[in-house]
């Protein structure tokens, strides 16, 4: 395959390769906060700041996110479709994060439901950008047989960017209030701009960031058909899976948010919400890497099945106590449960797909569901929550992880088993 991006194949493997690992490091790092969007901290805002004189409670806020969850969801594949055919996906990137910025330092200025479901939808489309677009990237310039690994990279970097701008978020915010966190964001998008803007798109193997081994043009297969990946059963229960997780965790932290934002006010809340996405990032440092590097010696399975079931006995345990340090300690769990479905996520669809041409538009596929789960979720927890109360709410999300956990346990198969021997060079 002769390629720019053929010449970078490993990360390790000589000078002039350092580079584009580094690009990605700096650009995972200062994405981390944007790709993720406001999350708890919106509901901290409208719930502390904007509160019921103004018409906002739990189950007004999580329609909100459900609105803008179904938006995005609906986006997702052809955002991956888009990925899949891109030439120039650093500029994708870019033009995502500064939408996405935009839209939230634009909150303290709007007023009403119906702009804040508009604002939070502008969002979450160009959100569905950005897994495809750095699972692309990354595919593209280490080749399949680095992949799982460079994810692993990728997504420790991630959550150590994730943990930083939170700390940086409930510091500003314990003397300057929750409104701080929409101008941090827009801080860290021109630090990811200018991280993309170093990616050599040449480096970038357009073929391989889609799973073919060349562009048909050069004598190579094309792209398989939308046939392919319906007829595919191991992706759909996949999809399944991805969603039950996400119906089950989504929630969670906006719910100890809120929950928090209650008990000790609107200041303390945000601080210590930062403190549990700090918390919980810092745990998700390590497992990435963990798992990236022995995901091809473990195998996929049994490390999910450990992801599902720490997200179960995480939503049991938050309801053994309301105080503010335990909602903490309990929010570290999500460092295992989502930081194993972080690392592993794009590679299962890489092996699932390899050979069709359809990695990234199967990632939106499959993100779709994964959406659909994370917007519900916010529904259902939110209104459990009025019904029942907190501690059912916690439980009912426990219930769903148990439910995805023997899901995966009895019907998906081991993905490591399903890539294709590596082709001969030509």
């Amino acid at each position: 395959m002769a390629t720019a991006a053929a010449t970078i194949r490993s990360q390790d493997a000589g000078p002039q390769r350092s580079s584009p690992g580094k690009t990605l490091d700096a650009l995972n790092f200062f994405l981390a906060d944007v790709r993720d969007g406001l999350g708890p901290y919106l509901a901290i805002y409208l719930i502390a700041v904007r509160g019921p004189a103004h018409g906002w409670n739990e189950a007004t806020v999580g329609m909100v996110l459900t609105i803008a969850g179904i938006v995005g969801l609906l986006t997702q594949t052809p955002a991956g479709s888009l990925i899949d055919k891109s030439r120039n996906k650093p500029q994708i990137v870019m033009i995502a994060a500064l939408l996405v910025t935009l839209t939230s330092v634009s909150l303290p200025f709007v007023r009403g439901f119906a702009m804040m479901t508009v604002t939070q939808s502008i969002a979450a489309v160009a959100g569905a950008i950005f897994a495809p677009a750095i699972s692309g990237i990354t595919l593209g310039l280490v080749g399949p047989k680095m992949f799982a690994r460079r994810v692993g990279r990728n997504e420790a970097f991630n959550h150590a960017g994730n943990a930083v701008s939170a700390a940086l978020a409930g510091a500003l915010a314990w003397r300057f209030g929750p409104v701080v966190v929409f101008w941090l964001m827009g801080a860290l998008t021109v630090a990811s701009i200018m991280s993309a803007s170093r990616i050599c798109n040449d480096d970038i193997d357009n073929a391989v960031a889609r799973g073919l081994d060349c562009e048909p043009e050069e004598g190579c297969e094309e792209p398989s058909g939308w046939k392919t990946l319906v007829e595919n059963k191991p992706l759909l229960i996949f999809a399944v899976i991805a969603f039950l997780f996400h119906l089950s965790n989504a929630a969670m932290l906006t719910s100890v948010s809120q929950l928090l934002a209650k008990t000790v006010g609107k200041d303390q809340a945000t601080s210590l919400t930062a403190a549990c996405i700090v918390a919980a990032q810092l745990v998700m440092v390590p497992v990435a890497i963990i798992v990236g590097r022995h995901t091809e010696s473990w195998g996929t399975k049994p490390i999910f099945l450990v992801a599902f079931a720490v997200l179960a006995m995480r939503g049991a345990l938050y309801t053994v106590s309301d105080d503010p340090y335990w909602l903490v300690g309990v929010q570290a769990l999500d460092g295992v449960g989502a930081g194993i479905f972080g690392a592993l996520f794009p590679v299962i669809i890489a092996d699932l797909t390899d050979g069709t041409g359809r990695f990234n538009v199967s990632q939106g596929a499959v993100a779709t569901t994964q959406s659909l789960g994370a917007a519900l979720s916010a529904s259902l927890a939110g209104s459990v929550i009025i019904w029942a109360g907190y501690s059912v709410s916690f439980l009912t999300l426990a219930a769903i992880a148990v439910a995805g956990l023997l899901l995966y346990l009895l019907a998906m198969p081991e993905t490591k088993m399903q890539r294709r021997s590596p082709q001969p060079a030509t």
